[in-house]
C-alpha cells in the first residue's frame, strides 16, 4: 500500500533526525537537538496520520488533527496522543527560537534553549518516534 511506504520514509527521516538530535545533545548544541527533536516528532506524527489515512495539513503542528480523528488509532496509540500532541504543540512554538533566536531583543538560539529543554526535546521525541513506529509495524500487515 503506498500510504504504508510513505509512513515507512516519514519514519526513517525521523529515525535519523533522532539519532542527530542525540549527538546534537551530547554535544552541547542544544538549539540544534530541539530543532531536530521537533522535526523529528514532526514526521513521525504525520507517519502516524498517513498510516490511518488521514491527510494532515501542511503546517509543522498537526496536534490538532491527531486529536480529532484519534479514534481511528488502536486504543494503546490513543492513550498517548495528549502527551504526543502536547510535545508537537510545544516543540512547533520553540522551532523557530531554536534556529534564529529573538531578534527583536538580540538573544541567540544558545541564549534561549537550555540543556535541560533541549534533553526533554529529544526524550520527547524518542518516545513519539517509538510509539509512531510500534503503530507502523503493528498495521503494516493488519
Amino acid at each position: 500500500m503506498k500510504l504504508m511506504d510513505i509512513a515507512k520514509s516519514y519514519l526513517k527521516q525521523a529515525n535519523a533526525r533522532l539519532k542527530d538530535a542525540e549527538e546534537a545533545l551530547r554535544e552541547g548544541l542544544n538549539p540544534y537537538a530541539l530543532r531536530l527533536s521537533q522535526e523529528c516528532v514532526e514526521l513521525s506524527l504525520k507517519a502516524a496520520l498517513k498510516i490511518v489515512a488521514v491527510e494532515y495539513p501542511k503546517k509543522h503542528d498537526v496536534s490538532d488533527v491527531l486529536i480529532q480523528v484519534r479514534n481511528r488509532f488502536p486504543e494503546w496509540f490513543q492513550r498517548e496522543i495528549d502527551f504526543m500532541a502536547n510535545t508537537s504543540r510545544t516543540l512547533a512554538k520553540k522551532r523557530s527560537i531554536s534556529m534564529y533566536g529573538d531578534e527583536t531583543f538580540a538573544l541567540s538560539p544558545e541564549e534561549l534553549v537550555s540543556g535541560e529543554e533541549a534533553r526533554i526535546a529529544v526524550e520527547n521525541a524518542k518516545k513519539t518516534y517509538s510509539l509512531c513506529r510500534k503503530l507502523l509495524d503493528e498495521l503494516k500487515y493488519a
